[in-house]
């Protein structure tokens, strides 16, 4: 058994003891590969955005778990928690008044379940609430994200008011997740189910943003027209690939952990 992991072990030993600039190259290298990955596995390229909403329900599904049954909020951000309700609340308005699918239903169930976590967090849970850990200012992204959306949003035939919103609750999902790296990066310790939310969302982004990525390749750049002209195209793919940038590392030090069978997540200085 011992002799089973040491492959392993040896290739996570070289990739951490790498210059930050080799450790980048094979992060891009592993990303292009499980999109090629992607692109031979799966046909119809629309699935990866609802498989997408599904694994952030995923992730929510853990978080419910962890509040229910072992009855402590600890690690958890209640800003990111907000601003993920602020963003999927003006989706789903957009989603209802531009186009009515499957991820207006996906998107109702996670806001659903994203206010209870919230509810949990404020008033049943207090108590373990961490609330000087949790010291991410919101306005830092909430300020930032309104004005690029009246600077920059879609150019369809929707109401103005419609496009901005749309385009504000596109950045706000791209950082959304800030407050909870800062409470991670303030405990430096994160306990496993924490941690399982904080890697299915960074798995939910990352197909999120193969999705866009293979779209793009599929239409030979035709998709991007429909989205409008200007900067918005750019920018969705920008905010699509932040977002998943964001969370890289985390995911790295996760799988890294998993595999070295580590049931608490140690953060090294400088992560997240």
């Amino acid at each position: 058994m011992k002799g089973a992991k040491t492959p392993i072990h040896s290739v996570a030993i070289w990739v951490r003891r790498q210059p930050p600039k080799v450790k980048a190259f094979l992060a891009v290298v592993s990303g292009i590969a499980a999109l090629v990955f992607l692109r031979l596995v799966v046909h119809d390229h629309d699935n990866l955005f609802v498989a997408a909403e599904a694994v952030h329900a995923l992730g929510i599904a853990v978080l419910i778990f962890k509040l229910t049954k072992e009855k402590t909020c600890a690690g958890l951000s209640l800003k990111s928690q907000e601003l993920t309700a602020i963003f999927l609340a003006v989706r789903l308005y957009c989603s209802f008044v531009m186009e009515f699918d499957i991820h207006t239903l996906l998107d109702s169930a996670t806001l659903v379940t994203t206010l209870w976590v919230i509810y949990m967090i404020r008033f049943t849970l207090k108590s373990s609430y961490m609330d000087d850990k949790d010291n991410f200012k919101s306005y830092y992204v909430l300020l930032p994200c309104a004005v690029l959306s009246l600077l920059i949003h879609p150019t369809t035939q929707h109401h103005i008011v419609n496009r901005i919103l749309w385009a504000f609750c596109v950045y706000l999902e791209a950082v959304s997740v800030l407050p909870q790296l800062r409470v991670m990066q303030n405990t430096k310790i994160v306990e496993p189910f924490t941690a399982h939310y904080v890697f299915a969302l960074g798995v939910a982004r990352f197909l999120s943003c193969a999705h866009w990525i293979l779209q793009v390749l599929d239409t030979h750049g035709r998709l991007l027209t429909t989205l409008g002209y200007g900067l918005w195209p750019s920018m969705v793919l920008l905010s699509e690939i932040v977002q998943t940038f964001i969370l890289a590392d985390f995911c790295y030090y996760y799988v890294k952990s998993l595999v070295g069978g580590q049931l608490v997540l140690r953060l090294p200085s400088g992560v997240v």
